[in-house]
């Protein structure tokens, strides 16, 4: 066979094989025998084997596994991965109900109902009829790029008809009989076992090895065609059908509901349904189907206001309360938890949950000994609800809040109902932040999680957050504990190194300043560019910036005029850690948008409308969803409705998207 003959012979077998897979994978029909298949698979990699030049990236071989990856390459979303709100109860639906209505100014909405599937969320582009990369959620703007495992996921159709770029997001999954079989290969292996098919997922579309991915037989559902509507596509349910025409595997088990009482038949039905189906579910998924009126609804900061996610009640099993022992976090908080007889729920075997405080425990009346009602708050947090009490038997013990700390032995203080050591050098607090400073939204120091800095806490390795950057001068002894190696050392040092370059809005929030998170840290970085200047900011300098007000003032104020603290910070600095902000520097005041409030509606062709809120956002201007006396700016584009009619009416500035774009263009302009 000469080299054209191969070329028009792979193009028939890779047709033909993604075909077989489509019919098998997606409709659980075949046309063809398991032998036939596997004989056609075998002639395509001869035929690449001979000629690698024909052996596409997306080839029908590849689903098979390919070659071990060192790591998973970051990429930033082109459109951010927003999260969903939630609600728990039928008041939380008919209120989500209510604000869709009022939003559209309708009597009754419609709606699609969708099973969430309990897996690992997903993102796929595909451009020219390929499929380009694969990335997970991540922080909701930036994915790990997973495209060599996804492959491996025979449902995924690797090519498609449809050659205008586009991006589809689903769930990765791993059905309920892989997981037993996984299982059942792992305790022969005297593995550990997955405690769900969750956790399955994740671990397996997170292998290095695309052969090991390959191996754990996953599948995956597609919920959402991201640029439907420059598709031509404006109902979300159509867009569904579409992704069935180009061959995705979509769940059936979705449904067109109009108005709130089939939704809340809808959910009636998936509740006594939800443990027939051959895949976990943790709750249904209900978005208004009219995707144009999506600008118009809005969105929060992190959520879409046209989508909820109705999440099932907790299942609750029962065990006995051994123990309640007490731990110690980064702020000296005090938690009562409690130890329990080995139980399993929803699959993960707990041992130990919450007790929350001893106000809690005090109106529960939980006691060391009792049987207690158990359950996963929010299906992850294990939490313990109560006692039954008719099972007690007169040998349970009331719990006493000790009155000093136990790991330290200082007196504790009661503040607002909760106990904390206010000693800074004790050993727990200092375990917890420096847990927390290494910690992915922080300084993102890979390879050194709870256990790890546990252990060199204990070891004596590290006693303080500026030990971690003298860490080099105990790699020989860190290689003598069990379970390390050369490399694995290599790697942790050089993510300590890769860490101080790190911009300033994570060094922040690593510090565990009281009151400070990820969006103030990110805020406070825009605003002051500098760790230093924080040195000689007053509490008013403080109170001026947006969103702090007087509690988070005086607790960033405290942190930065302790000479303890102050001393910490010098030895980082002497480390080489970055002190910069070394974000986009557009920061403005006299840009055209600084300070002001902008709504945006109808559909922008630049960007979409996270990106473009992204953008305002980062040179000084706040984004709202709605109009009111206190919008300053509306930025419209082709389709803008009520928002932009009723600015107008208000007499608020309006522009269009071109408009927005020229200052936007010359920052510092008017």
């Amino acid at each position: 066979m000469n080299l054209d003959e191969a070329k028009v012979r792979v193009k028939e077998l890779t047709e033909l094989l993604d075909r077989y897979n489509y019919e098998y994978y997606v409709l659980n029909q075949s046309s063809v025998s398991d032998q036939e298949y596997d004989r056609l698979m075998n002639e395509l990699q001869l035929i690449e084997k001979e000629y690698p030049e024909l052996a596409s990236p997306n080839s029908p071989t590849r689903r098979v596994g390919g070659a071990v990856q060192s790591q998973f390459k970051k990429v930033p979303h082109r459109r951010l991965m927003l999260s969903l709100g939630n609600a728990y109860n039928e008041e939380d639906l008919r209120d989500f109900d209510r604000r869709m209505r009022e939003a559209l100014h309708t009597d009754t909405v419609s709606y699609m109902g969708e099973v969430k599937i309990d897996g690992l969320g997903m993102s796929l582009l595909y451009d020219k009829g390929e499929l380009q990369y694969a990335l997970t959620r991540g922080d909701g703007v930036t994915g790990e790029d997973v495209t060599e495992n996804v492959k491996t996921i025979r449902s995924v159709p690797l090519r498609v008809k449809e050659m205008r770029p586009f991006e589809v997001r689903g769930e990765v999954f791993m059905p309920k009989k892989s997981l037993e079989a996984l299982n059942r290969e792992r305790e022969e292996a005297g593995e550990s076992l997955f405690a769900n098919c969750r956790n399955a997922a994740a671990g397996s579309i997170r292998q290095l090895d695309p052969n090991v991915a390959a191996s754990r037989k996953l599948d995956a559902y597609w919920y959402y065609l991201v640029n439907a509507r420059e598709l031509g596509i404006h109902v979300h349910s159509v867009s569904l059908d579409y992704l069935d025409s180009l061959s995705f595997k979509t769940n059936k088990e979705r449904r067109r509901l109009k108005g709130i009482e089939e939704l809340l038949a809808y959910v009636q039905e998936y509740t006594e349904k939800r443990d027939s189906l051959d895949y976990d579910i943790d709750g249904l998924v209900f978005k208004v189907d009219d995707i144009d009126a999506y600008e118009e609804i809005g969105y929060t900061a992190k959520t879409p206001k046209w989508a909820i996610a109705y999440k099932f009640p907790p299942k609750e099993v029962y065990t006995k309360l051994l123990d309640i022992v007490l731990t110690v976090g980064r702020t000296g908080r005090i938690t009562p938890n409690a130890i329990l007889e080995p139980v399993r729920v929803d699959g993960s075997l707990v041992q130990r949950a919450t007790l929350n405080n001893e106000d809690f425990i005090k109106e529960k009346d939980v006691r060391i000994g009792d049987i207690v009602g158990l359950h996963k708050a929010a299906d992850v947090i294990p939490e313990v609800t109560g006692p039954l009490k008719e099972r007690r038997i007169g040998i349970e013990e009331p719990f006493v809040m000790p009155s000093t700390c136990p790991v330290c032995g200082e007196p504790l203080a009661r503040v607002g109902g909760l106990h904390y050591c206010l000693n800074p050098h004790c050993g727990a607090r200092k375990i917890e932040s420096i847990i927390h400073f290494v910690s992915r939204d922080a300084m993102d120091i890979d390879g050194m999680g709870p256990s790890v800095t546990e252990e060199f806490f204990n070891e004596g390795f590290i006693k303080d957050i500026p030990d971690i950057y003298s860490l080099h001068t105990h790699a020989q002894d860190i290689k003598d504990i069990d379970g390390w190696s050369d490399k694995s050392v290599e790697n942790l040092l050089t993510a300590i190194d890769n860490s101080k370059n790190q911009s300033l809005e994570r060094l922040l929030n690593g510090l565990g300043i009281k009151e400070v998170g990820t969006k103030l840290s990110k805020i406070l970085a825009k605003r002051f560019k500098n760790l230093e200047a924080f040195y000689d900011l007053s509490l008013e300098q403080l109170m001026d910036v947006d969103d702090i007000g007087p509690v988070a003032a005086k607790s960033i104020y405290d942190f930065f005029h302790d000479e303890k603290k102050r001393a910490e910070l010098d030895a980082l600095k002497a480390a080489g850690v970055n002190f910069l902000y070394l974000g986009a520097d557009t920061l403005d005041v006299n840009s055209y948008f600084y300070g002001k409030t902008i709504v945006l509606t109808g559909t922008l062709e630049s960007h979409s409308r996270e990106e473009m809120t992204e953008i305002l956002e980062g040179i000084g201007a706040k984004c709202s969803g709605s109009v009111s006396k206190k919008t300053d700016i509306v930025i419209y584009g082709p389709g803008a409705g009520s928002k932009l009619k009723k600015a107008q009416e208000l007499g608020i500035e309006t522009m269009d998207e071109k408009t927005a774009l020229d200052h936007l263009s010359r920052l510092g302009g008017q």
